[in-house]
């Protein structure tokens, strides 16, 4: 093999020492972190320490400063939702979906990293070759030969202006979007799962309410009739009441409806279809533990823990790293190649040293001029950036508007299901009152018609008002992050950079 001369060698050495000085020039600008919420509170007014206070409603507390901690469903104490949020995160297609995104994503990264490594390849080839006789001087019967070549190929591009470190940086940011839509998924399934089971509860429940008014309707008709005969009602009485029944046991299908769709609606979540819906038996809020203590996480932790805040945030780091690429773009861009191998007419005097083959070079491509391309792509990749920025801010004023909606919902849950229970409790009482009444002729059938009415109203909002308790308390959950920890703040490289800066 023939030595390189020294002039060869001397310029080799000069070019790498060139590239180890515009290694360190990398361009782009540095990705700084948006800065953590000032605010101190989430609402305006001082944050409720706890649900308001009354007889036989139970107190949920507020513990600031908590964040929830993994598994947050199981502070319900039951084995039924704990079962169904296993089953939903083991089995929703949906979520599957996303896991499969990630995958690809992180696969994406793997190859985007496989530029910081010589690209090393290898060639075969045996050829027989007839060439014209008009290239060889005329001659009309040309020498016919083979020709077999081995040679191994190597290339590179030496990280210059730290354009590889940019493509690489996108990839973890997009990977990183990838893991937390992941997370936001599941915590959105979890939440899901939860009240839609809620929902089924307070439907069935309205069910059983309405079955009950439809029963106390077909008393009071019966009774009616018995009046109408002994001439102490009128036959308008007995109308009007056959009315309010035929309205009741109207209303009572679309509930039932409703109740069934809740459970269709669950099945789908847990991955299943609708036939294969579990029993939920007899199921009620009362075998549900409603959680007393409430974790509140800091605002200023809210943005370090919420899933969908920390995906907008890897989408900005992706559009930081394409906007360096962009400046990236209008410097030098240096590919290193070497070859060697063995060239041979003969496969016999293949490995002689007459037949080896070799080359080493450098190629150094720069932008000229090209009518404002690059410039015009560098603030296309800006706005982008902007763009994104403004709707980071948009995702953590919606999360902290989130999270003080569910706060006051649940201070003020327990004043809402406290009158809705005194409420029943009156309407029961007066109903039964008012029906010995009406069998002793005290009062006629209007008073038994407005105290059937006040009943049927006031367990359709009792039922209700423990739904919403329970409701919100998922919300408030979901809006924290669910089971989501703390990340570690990103450290931006130590690579580097340019003075030039992307400022939002």
């Amino acid at each position: 093999m023939l030595e390189p001369s020294h002039s060869t060698r001397t310029v080799r050495t000069m070019t790498l020492l060139v590239l180890a000085f515009l290694a360190g020039c990398a361009v782009g600008p540095a990705y700084v972190r948006p800065k953590v919420p000032s605010v101190k509170g989430y609402t305006a007014r001082a944050e409720p320490l706890q649900s308001r206070n009354h007889a036989h409603v139970p107190t949920q507390r507020f513990q600031y400063g908590a964040g929830p901690g993994s598994g947050w469903w199981q502070g319900f104490h039951s084995k039924l939702i704990d079962s169904l949020i296993d089953q939903a995160l083991r089995d929703n297609p949906g979520l599957h979906a996303e896991e499969a995104t990630l995958e690809e994503a992180h696969y994406a990264l793997r190859a985007d990293q496989g530029i910081f490594f010589p690209q090393v390849s290898l060639g075969l080839s045996g050829e027989r070759n007839r060439p014209s006789g008009a290239t060889s001087g005329g001659v009309f019967h040309p020498p016919i030969f083979n020709l077999y070549t081995g040679q191994v190929s190597v290339s590179y591009y030496p990280d210059i202006f730290g354009l590889n470190h940019l493509l690489t940086d996108q990839g973890r940011a997009e990977e990183a979007v990838a893991q937390d839509e992941l997370d936001a998924a599941r915590l959105t399934l979890e939440g899901n799962v939860l009240n839609t089971l809620f929902d089924w509860i307070a439907l069935r429940q309205e069910v059983a309410a309405q079955s009950r008014t439809i029963h106390d309707q077909r008393t009071l008709l019966s009774l009616a009739v018995k009046r109408y005969r002994l001439g102490a009602d009128s036959e308008l009485d007995v109308l009007t009441q056959q009315t309010e029944l035929a309205s009741s046991e109207a209303a009572l299908p679309p509930l039932e409806s409703a109740r069934d769709q809740a459970a269709h609606l669950l099945a789908i979540y847990l991955g299943e279809f609708p036939a294969q819906a579990l029993p939920l038996g007899q199921m009620g809020f009362r075998t549900i533990h409603l959680p007393r203590h409430l974790p509140v996480a800091l605002p200023s932790d809210l943005v370090r823990i919420r899933p969908d805040i920390l995906a907008a945030e890897a989408q900005l780091r992706a559009a930081n790293a394409v906007v360096g690429q962009r400046v990236a773009a209008m410097y030098p861009l240096v590919e290193l190649t070497a070859g060697g191998g063995v060239e041979s007419n003969s496969w016999r005097n293949l490995f002689l040293s007459a037949s080896r083959i070799w080359d080493i070079g450098a190629a150094l491509t720069m932008p000229i001029f090209d009518g404002g391309t690059l410039e015009a792509e560098k603030q296309e990749a800006v706005q982008s950036y902007r763009a994104l920025f403004a709707d980071y801010q948009a995702t953590v004023l919606n999360a902290f508007a989130n999270v003080a909606d569910t706060l006051r919902a649940l201070e003020h849950d327990s004043s809402t299901l406290a009158a809705q229970a005194r409420a029943l409790n009156a309407a029961e009482r007066a109903f039964h009152l008012v029906q010995v009444e009406y069998r002793s002729g005290a009062v006629n059938y209007l008073s038994v018609l407005a105290s059937e009415t006040a009943l049927e109203n006031a367990r359709i909002g009792y039922v209700e008002a423990q739904a919403g308790r329970y409701t919100d308390t998922v919300a408030l959950y979901v809006a924290l992050g669910g089971s989501r920890l703390p990340v570690a703040p990103h450290h931006p490289s130590s690579q580097s950079h340019a003075s030039e800066e992307v400022r939002p």
